[in-house]
C-alpha cells in the first residue's frame, strides 16, 4: 500500500492528523455503491450487488468493514476469472471503496485509490456498463476524498464524472443522488433539491428492493439538511 511520506516530522504529524479527519468524512462513500441503474447480467456480479445492500442497510456500521473486506475478496476472485468483465471491475472498486468508508483512518487512502484503478479499468473497458456506473462512482471518489496533497480528490473531475453518468442515466436513482449530494456540498442547494426530488421519481429496479429502499432513505435524510 501507498503511504504518504514527509520529512519534517510536525508535517508528517499534521499531514496524517488531516488525513485520518479528512477520510473519517468518507463514510458517505460506505454509500457509494453507485450501485447500478439497474441490474447485473452475471448472476454472481447479482450476488456481489445483493450482499453489498445487505451490509450497508441491515449490518450494524460496527460489522461493515470487516464484511465488506471479505465481499471484496469475493469480488477480485471473480475479477481473477473474469479479468475483461467491466461489471466485475466497477462492483470491485464499489465495494472496496464503501470499505473504506467503513474503515476510514489511514487504511482507507489505500482503499479508495484502489477502487480508483479498478473504476477507470472498468471505463476503459466499457463506459456504459451497469448504466454507466463507472463514472457515477468515479464522481463520487473525486469529491469526497480529500484533496492534494492528502488524497487525490478535485471537484472538477467530480463534476465531469457525474455529468457523463446523468447523460447515460438521466433518471436514475443513484446518478441523481449522487449529483445532488455534491451539489449540495458544492453549496448549490436550490439545483441539489431539483435532482434529489427528480431522484424519489426513479423507477425500482427489479431485485433490488433494499437497495432502493436504503437510498431513497438516504436521499430524504439529504433533503432535510438543505437551505429552505
Amino acid at each position: 500500500m501507498n503511504t504518504l511520506r514527509f520529512s519534517n516530522p510536525v508535517i508528517s504529524r499534521l499531514a496524517a492528523t488531516l488525513l485520518i479527519a479528512g477520510l473519517g468524512g468518507l463514510f458517505a462513500i460506505a454509500a457509494l455503491a453507485a450501485d447500478d441503474g439497474g441490474g447485473a447480467t452475471d448472476p454472481a456480479v447479482a450476488q456481489l450487488q445483493a450482499r453489498w445492500a445487505e451490509i450497508r442497510y441491515e449490518l450494524p456500521e460496527g460489522q461493515q468493514a470487516k464484511a465488506l473486506a471479505e465481499l471484496g475478496k469475493e469480488a477480485e476472485r471473480q475479477l481473477a476469472e473474469h479479468p475483461d468483465s467491466a461489471e466485475r471491475l466497477i462492483w470491485a472498486g464499489i465495494v472496496r471503496s464503501s470499505q473504506a468508508g467503513a474503515e476510514g483512518g489511514l487504511g482507507a487512502l489505500g482503499l479508495v485509490k484502489q477502487a480508483r484503478g479498478y473504476l477507470e479499468t472498468a471505463l476503459a473497458q466499457d463506459p456504459l456498463a451497469l448504466n454507466g456506473s463507472a463514472y457515477t462512482s468515479l464522481g463520487a471518489l473525486y469529491y469526497q476524498v480529500p484533496g492534494w496533497p492528502i488524497g487525490f480528490g478535485d471537484d472538477d473531475k467530480a463534476e465531469w464524472h457525474l455529468q457523463r453518468a446523468l447523460a447515460i442515466d438521466p433518471d436514475g436513482l443513484d446518478s441523481l443522488y449522487f449529483w445532488g449530494d455534491y451539489l449540495h456540498q458544492q453549496g448549490r442547494d436550490a439545483e441539489a433539491r431539483q435532482a434529489l426530488e427528480k431522484a424519489l421519481q426513479a423507477p425500482p429496479r427489479p431485485g433490488r428492493e433494499l437497495a432502493d429502499a436504503g437510498r431513497r432513505e438516504e436521499i430524504h435524510h439529504l433533503l432535510s439538511q438543505l437551505k429552505k
